[in-house]
């Protein structure tokens, strides 16, 4: 899964790499990990504003839901029954990208994950890359307050991720720059399940 990741590049390389601009510049704060059961705002470009760098609540908050409870469930979404959980399968055409410098992912040391090894994620080719994400509007019916959120797609792990994420095997989808504006454009999601996948490299920190 993917719960811990990192973006403390420079505003301007950020804006550069994705040829957008932040709406909100005075709020980019880089970050060497960011844990995503703070539910944090973070920058993402959304597919009706490719132009843009918005900050949305990372964990998903379905458009039906009472409360934002569900959010510690929806922080990652599989690709492989995203048309089917109700949380998600309303919302799969509301295509983002989540902007990142790496993730980290611990490996098990023993059965029982006592002893771990923390290793940071990152493509060898992209210093600032995009998770593939979908997002959800929601409105708190107690404060009528307006809240936009997303979730990252993850899908099976491929050989490196196997052997660091080596008990539940998974792996955040990492576009391709060249998938991109695929991505947003609503390109079929099993396109970007494994074995799509771009090039790692894995860190121990």
């Amino acid at each position: 899964m993917c719960y811990r990741t990192k973006l403390n590049s420079r505003l301007s390389q950020i804006e550069k790499s994705f040829d957008a601009s932040f709406i909100e510049p005075e709020a980019y704060l880089p970050m060497r990990e960011i844990n995503a059961f703070d539910f944090q705002k973070t920058p993402v470009i959304l597919d009706e504003n490719r132009g843009e760098i918005d900050f949305l609540q990372w964990g998903l908050v379905p458009f039906w839901a009472k409360d934002d409870k569900i959010k510690k469930m929806t922080l990652n979404a599989k690709i492989e029954t995203l048309t089917e959980k109700p949380a998600f399968r309303n919302v799969v055409g509301n295509r983002c990208l989540i902007l990142a410098n790496g993730y980290y992912e611990w490996q098990w040391l023993d059965a029982k994950g006592k002893e771990k090894q923390k290793f940071l994620m990152a493509p060898e080719d992209q210093e600032v890359f995009a998770f593939a994400g979908i997002y959800s509007t929601w409105k708190d019916p107690a404060s009528q307050e307006v809240v936009n959120s997303y979730t990252i797609i993850t899908t099976e792990a491929n050989e490196l991720m196997s052997r660091i994420h080596n008990i539940k095997k998974r792996m955040p989808v990492v576009l391709k720059k060249e998938d991109r504006n695929n991505w947003l454009s609503g390109m079929e999601v099993s396109t970007f399940a494994f074995p799509y996948e771009v090039t790692l490299a894995a860190t121990a920190v």
